[in-house]
Parts: structure tokens; sequence; C-alpha cells
């Protein structure tokens, strides 16, 4: 397995060139990126952007561990607005076109939602029609998946939504395509769940692996604390991944960063991470 850190797990004021150095300084073998809807990396984003960061990431001898986005929270393909819903589709066609561009073999796709505590205001939709909703933009977005030879990687989110790895399951073979499975975050089905399952029963439709981890008895969002430091118990998630045979990448998404000396997450995160691949000393 590979280890990877998101750039979310940096201070949202730091360049992307400097996030990439960092993560090389600390030991990371790639980067997760993000696509935004403006500055770095975004919708607009032009070919020689995208090369300028091809080359960051070649000279740093770093890879593109994966392409996530946090645009499907503002546009949710589960949505009751048509409008709505198709700019999420066009996101997702954007992000695949990117990931091919970028050479990743998979993007991060939240398929909507029912209901978003933590986003006050956030539309509730009933649970079958975002079912409905949110099978049909995937379907559409299949054939794009297959041409760029990017896979969509549902991520299991608070949203909600596809809450048992039996549902996400159903819901990733209804598709009948290879070029669909689980962008899979350990630390996201503590609350209610065990990683460890979710791998078992999700087996090879796990396309790659977000780390995190959460402390139950903290509760909400206050319960992701470091890697190490939760209830996650990291070494039946290693089992369980390695008798799926998953070698892709495993990226930590640390949110949110320290408030003072907010780099030294990085590091610390790679420490950890080496514990629990069986790396070194850790």
């Amino acid at each position: 397995m590979k280890k990877g850190i998101n750039i979310w797990s940096f201070n949202s004021n730091t360049t992307i060139a400097s996030c990439i150095q960092t993560a090389k300084k600390a030991g990371f073998d790639g980067i997760e990126l993000s696509l935004n809807g403006s500055g770095e990396l975004s919708l607009a984003a032009t070919d020689q952007e995208i090369r300028d960061i091809k080359a960051r990431l070649e000279e740093a001898e770093l890879e593109i561990a994966g392409l996530a986005t946090g645009l499907y929270w503002d546009y949710a393909m589960t949505s009751a607005n048509p409008e709505t819903q198709s700019k999420a589709i066009d996101i997702c066609k954007k992000q695949l076109e990117l990931a091919a561009a970028l050479g990743v073999d998979t993007i991060l796709v939240i398929p909507g939602a029912v209901g978003v505590d933590f986003i006050p205001g956030s539309e509730v939709t009933d649970y079958e029609y975002a079912y409905n909703r949110a099978q049909e933009s995937i379907a559409k977005l299949v054939p794009f998946a297959e041409s760029a030879n990017v896979s969509i990687g549902i991520e299991n989110v608070w949203n909600k939504f596809l809450l048992s790895p039996l549902e996400l399951r159903g819901f990733i073979d209804s598709f009948g395509s290879s070029y669909v499975g689980s962008y899979f975050d350990v630390g996201n089905v503590v609350q209610n769940g065990y990683p460890e399952q979710w791998v078992r029963i999700l087996g090879n439709r796990i396309k790659k692996v977000h780390f995190k981890d959460y402390r139950r008895q903290a509760g909400g969002l206050h319960g992701f604390v470091d890697l190490l430091a939760g209830d996650v118990n990291y070494p039946a998630v290693m089992e369980a991944l390695q008798a799926i045979g998953y070698d892709n990448y495993v990226t930590a998404e640390m949110i949110p960063p320290y408030t003072h000396h907010a780099e030294q997450i990085i590091f610390n995160t790679s420490k950890a991470m080496d514990a629990i691949l069986g790396r070194g000393n850790g």
C-alpha cells in the first residue's frame, strides 16, 4: 500500500507547490489534490496549470494519490432542483477530465445527501428520491468514466445516505461497471459501525482508502482526532485490507489542521501511518 496525504490536511492558504514540498519532506509517497470552485486547480483550470502541477510533482518525485472535491456539498446529485443536479454531474465530468490529465485512476465522489447536519440550512431530501436521483446521475457518468479510464469512487460520508456496507455494495453493483467503486473512508463509519467489516463486505469494490481516526465518546465533528488517538482498530483494518488484496493508496485526511504549527500534523500523521503500515520502526 502507498502512503498519501490529502491537501485539506494543510492550512487552506497554503499553495499546492508548498503542500507538495512538505508532503515529500514528511515522507509521503503521494498527495491527494482537490478540485475547487476558484483559485488553484479550479473548474476553470487551464492545460498549462495542469502541466505546472504535474511538473511540481515530478520535481518532488511525488505521485498524485487521488482527486477529491468539496463541491458536491454545494451541488448535490440528489437535489430536487434539476439545475443543481445537472451542475453536480458537470462537476463530476470535469473531475474525470482533470484526473485523466493528471494521471489519477480514481476520483472521490459524494453522491448527494438525504441531509447534512453540519451544513446549516442544507436541503433535506426524501431517502427514496435521493437514492433514485443519485443512481440516475452516476449512471449518466459511467460512460464518461469509462472513456477517461478513471473510476468513480463513492465516498461514505455523513450524508444520512448509503448507511450500511450492504447498501453501498448494492448501490455500486447496480451499475454493472468496474468503473464505479468505493472511496472508503475508515474514520467516517466509526460513529455507527466498524471499518474492518465494511472493508470485508465491500472487498475489491474499494478503489481508494482514506485514513482518519474517530473517538466515539467525543461525538460529532469533535470526534475526529489524530491517527491512533481514536477508536479505529487499525490492526484489524490493515488485516482486512490485506485480506482483500488492496494495494493502492491509503490517504490521510486530517481535518481540521492544527491551530498552531499547522505543518506538524503532516509529520505526525506520516509517523502514525508508518506504524500502521509496519514501515520501519514507526
